[in-house]
């Protein structure tokens, strides 16, 4: 038997909600109903321009859509400052939760929200998509596959996107009472996500990192990166920058391969996706070329990454009002491992570059 779909309202209209708003709408167990933001006429624009469908409700305030009874979930692409407020108020309502990433300022926040979460028994979900790719899933088995992968020992990502004078002035992303984290949150939150995939979620044991963050006037983070090591010899480092080209790599390096990808986070096709694996490689006799060569894997998809994402989390929603089952621990476990290490970053700028050692 189909499922109702899920009833998702958004509250504030970012750039992102509008993707989003796509993904729900593709989404086959999840339907727009409603939109909020603190006016009115901006809510209505943003529906029209958006395809919400025509029943869809229009909230000129945050909190009539959290007092609506025909929400099931809300998502919240606000900014990061504002997470704790309207996370732990649209719990307290029973709405379930797809948040936009960084969840919150700091390990703290982000477990009051929880907190809320668990006692209200509603659903938590951030908002990284790239995690909801079936090349990910793909890509998971061959890091896995002892022979040909063996064990990992090295990771490095990087995601950097240039901007411009006007961005790096008025974008709230560089506003401290807005989007205090920078760089680090929108963008490190990445590649810390993606080092922690890689090593199966286990925390490192020190973060460092490293000199030369550059910070605006403000104080907010424009661009740094970080070493991580662990207490079996395993290291990565990550990169994040608003002031360099648009890159999104990973590489993963284990005893017999290499695992390597240029656009982990947005895929370059929305049709499919491709990683590079390399499994226990060579020179030639002369030492003029590999034997063999790293092979490419392509992964093609019926939905877009965010459309998964959307459909991964209104089926647990469905799994919660229908069949009585407990919210999925898995994501706010994730999310907390990943603020955990981006809160070592910070605290590591603090104080001058020094180790921060991970306390769970």
């Amino acid at each position: 038997m189909t499922h109702t779909p899920i009833r998702f309202g958004i509250i504030g209209c970012a750039e992102i909600a509008r993707k989003v708003s796509r993904a729900i709408l593709l989404a086959p167990n999840a339907t727009l109903s409603a939109v909020a933001s603190r006016s009115l006429h901006k809510a209505a624009d943003f529906a029209k321009s958006n395809g919400f469908p025509p029943e869809a409700k229009i909230y000129g305030s945050y909190e009539s859509l959290l007092d609506d009874p025909d929400i099931d979930a809300v998502y919240m692409p606000l900014p990061t400052t504002l997470h704790l407020k309207w996370a732990v108020l649209i719990a307290q309502k029973k709405k379930h939760l797809l948040t936009e990433k960084p969840v919150a300022l700091n390990v703290a926040e982000f477990d009051e929200i929880v907190r809320a979460c668990e006692e209200n028994g509603v659903q938590i979900m951030d908002g990284t998509m790239w995690m909801h790719h079936p090349r990910t899933h793909k890509m998971k088995e061959f890091l896995q596959d002892k022979q040909r992968f063996g064990q990992l020992k090295t990771v490095n990502s990087c995601f950097t996107f240039f901007t411009d004078p006007d961005f790096l002035k008025n974008d709230i992303r560089v506003k401290p009472d807005l989007d205090a984290l920078g760089a680090l949150g929108d963008a490190g939150w990445y590649g810390i996500r993606s080092i922690l995939w890689a090593a199966d979620y286990e925390l490192p044991k020190t973060v460092t990192a490293l000199r030369g963050a550059v910070l605006n006037e403000a104080g907010v983070i424009l661009d740094c990166g970080a070493s991580l090591q662990w207490e079996d010899g395993k290291k990565a480092t990550f990169h994040c920058s608003f002031l360099t080209s648009l890159t999104m790599n990973i590489t993963a390096i284990g005893t017999h391969g290499t695992l390597h990808l240029t656009d982990f986070i947005i895929p370059y096709q929305e049709q499919e996706a491709s990683y590079t694996a390399s499994a226990e490689p060579g020179f030639n006799e002369l030492v003029t070329g590999w034997e063999p060569l790293p092979s490419e894997h392509t992964v093609t998809v019926d939905l877009p990454q965010e459309v998964c994402m959307v459909r991964e989390f209104a089926t647990l929603v469905q799994n919660i009002k229908k069949k009585g089952a407990k919210p999925d621990m898995k994501w706010p476990t994730i999310s907390r491992k990943t603020q955990l290490v981006l809160d070592a970053v910070k605290a590591s700028i603090e104080k001058g570059f020094e180790p921060v050692e991970i306390v769970n």
